[in-house]
């Protein structure tokens, strides 16, 4: 088996507090590995972050805890390979009630708007 798959992921979440994009972003950790960085500017309205430096662990979409918590609806934008996108909504939906709000494909890249409830 090999060491990992490079999966490519940006997020771009509008709607809650700095505090939920983290939650979202630790949900996708399991499947994407660590983002370049994580949201952390508590006045901003949109917060991005970035998967795909490195190899993403194997393994599933397996959440690890129940902890983090939505204080809000937070829309999320998740835009990358086909894989990539589908291991997001997959990974996302599992942990969150989500609902799709609209998708665009490409050859190479899909964007998926997505809209996670608490």
């Amino acid at each position: 088996m090999t060491s990992g798959t490079h999966l490519a992921l940006t997020l771009t979440l509008t709607g809650g507090s700095a505090a939920d994009a983290r939650a979202v972003v630790h949900t996708l950790e399991p499947v994407f590995g660590p983002p370049d960085a994580l949201p952390g500017d508590s006045a901003a309205t949109v917060h991005t972050a970035t998967f795909g430096s490195g190899d993403a662990p194997d393994g599933g979409g397996e959440r690890s805890s129940g902890a983090d918590k939505l204080s809000a609806s937070v829309t999320v934008t998740v835009q990358g390979s086909p894989e990539a996108v589908r291991r997001a909504d997959e990974t996302l939906s599992a942990a969150f009630t989500v609902h799709e709000e609209g998708a665009v494909s490409g050859d190479q890249e899909q964007e998926r708007e997505l809209r996670i409830e608490p």
